[in-house]
């Protein structure tokens, strides 16, 4: 690996370094090559992937540490948080040059653990490991994962669970919470941490006539876009504190997160959201609401009081953007999802049109989106009990793709439309498998969701393609993990 230690840099008040607690009895999981050879990992860091993926070996370029941070969860202030069971065990550069973060977690307890226990379980590394994977093979920034291990080692949630680690990867692990808890406790620290943040991850921003609000633009189109791209492939987090939100608009942290099936936008993936706060319909709502509480946390760097005023109306106005910049790409992604014109000024309100009748009839989502890209209008139309309001959506979808291109059209639907997402009994199998130290549901679904825009017959299951029937109860997830 090639070490570019940065994140020590920073002042000692903003990290604690420690070493992992492995567990006892850690054993191999699953190892992603692809990503490891991206990473420039040696033959040998390879084939030492168990040790290192169990928190057994570290590196001596990077000492481990825990970051510190807030946040707001479910909307309320929660003060002082941190990586309660995870260490940031190097920062290394990829083969594009660009810094990525290795993130051991369930390395045991660290001074953020609060009331938790340091650890993580088979169930959700699997979660998240698989979570990670699926949505950079479909184009959504996202952490990713090199590989995680299981254990001899119990971990009490509800009931004894199987220990597990995972290393994680991401292009930044800096939380929009960060803030939040510099302007809380240390904020002689907010100028020189913004500053290395812009640094490290917008550095074309330092030639800005003014350099943080630049920042603060780019950070709200990266976290439009990534959000606009959840909302195409259906993807719903769960869990959108201002602690699981990075500054460079990558997916992270993931708990009870789900990938939409039968189309309910208010449907409540994590049944710890008792009120529905984050479900798939609020979460633009939602990241717009994490983005005007993380600028509020930017103002006092505004040092001059007669500035102040005017650097909170610009940093308003920034905020301005994210509606426009998430719509416009969650339209041209439609338009692209439904073989329409992007510039046809009725494309979008038909797309709308077929997400109610998916609605409406309580139709898969991914499914009847191939469906449609595969012109099978009469197997759409006789799962609708409203036949002719599918009818009336055709007549228009037809219309509009008169006198088009439709070759052009018909190649943005098969780029757009996955024939594979990562539905939660697909999980579920694979998880019941591992804890028994059967990991091969695990490869396949790994393999299966490296291509998901391409059919694969040889590795696919009757299951991965459709929801589990409507009379059989669906896979509960909580925060529990």
């Amino acid at each position: 690996m090639q070490f570019n230690p940065r994140y020590p840099e920073l002042d000692a008040r903003l990290y604690h370094q420690q070493m992992p607690l492995p567990l006892k009895g850690a054993k191999a999981g699953h190892f992603n090559q692809p990503l490891a050879e991206q990473l420039q990992w040696s033959a040998e860091e390879q084939s030492d992937w168990v040790a290192i993926c169990s928190g057994q070996k570290t590196f001596p370029e990077f000492p481990p540490l825990a970051m510190v941070y807030a946040g707001h969860q479910f909307g309320q202030w929660a003060g002082q948080l941190g990586d309660g069971r995870g260490l940031l065990i190097a920062q290394i550069v990829d083969r594009q040059g660009q810094t990525i973060d290795l993130h051991l977690k369930g390395a045991g307890l660290t001074p953020y653990s609060r009331m938790g226990d340091g650890r993580a379980v088979l169930r959700s590394v699997i979660r998240e490991y698989l979570a990670g994977h699926a949505l950079n093979a479909l184009g959504v920034c996202s952490s990713n994962a090199v590989g995680f291990t299981s254990s001899t080692q119990g971990v009490q949630r509800e009931k004894l669970e199987p220990g597990a680690m995972l290393l994680r990867t991401a292009d930044c692990h800096i939380r929009l919470g960060h803030f939040e808890w510099i302007n809380q406790y240390q904020p002689d620290l907010l100028s020189s941490f913004t500053q290395k943040c812009i640094e490290w991850h917008y550095p074309e921003c330092l030639t800005a006539e003014q350099p943080i609000l630049a920042f603060a633009t780019q950070v709200i189109q990266r976290t439009a876009i990534m959000i606009a791209k959840w909302q195409l492939v259906g993807f719903a987090h769960g869990v959108m504190n201002t602690d699981n939100l990075n500054i460079t608009g990558s997916t992270l942290d993931f708990g009870p997160y789900g990938f939409m099936e039968r189309f309910r936008p208010d449907w409540i993936n994590n049944h710890s959201d008792y009120n529905g706060r984050y479900t798939y319909q609020n979460q633009p709502g939602i990241a717009h609401w994490n983005l005007w509480n993380w600028l509020n946390n930017l103002i006092p760097l505004a040092t001059d009081p007669a500035e102040k005023e005017q650097f909170k109306a610009d940093l308003a106005h920034s905020l301005e953007q994210f509606e426009p910049t998430f719509l416009e790409h969650y339209r041209i992604g439609l338009c692209q999802k439904m073989g329409l014109p992007q510039f046809h000024t009725d494309s979008f309100d038909c797309g709308m049109a077929f997400l109610k009748i998916l609605q409406s009839e309580q139709l898969d989502y991914t499914q009847n989106f191939i469906r449609l890209q595969q012109q099978e209008y009469d197997a759409i139309k006789d799962d609708c009990l409203d036949r002719h309001q599918f009818e009336t959506f055709l007549t228009q979808y037809e219309q509009i793709r008169t006198h088009q291109d439709t070759d052009q059209l018909n190649t943005d639907m098969l780029s757009a439309n996955p024939i594979y997402i990562l539905r939660n009994h697909m999980l579920q199998k694979a998880i019941e498998l591992a804890e028994q130290d059967d990991f091969s549901e695990v490869d396949r679904l790994f393999q299966l969701l490296s291509q998901p825009y391409v059919k694969q017959t040889m590795l696919e299951k009757p299951e991965d393609l459709a929801p589990l029937p409507s009379d059989v109860p669906e896979i509960v997830v909580s925060c529990s993990s």
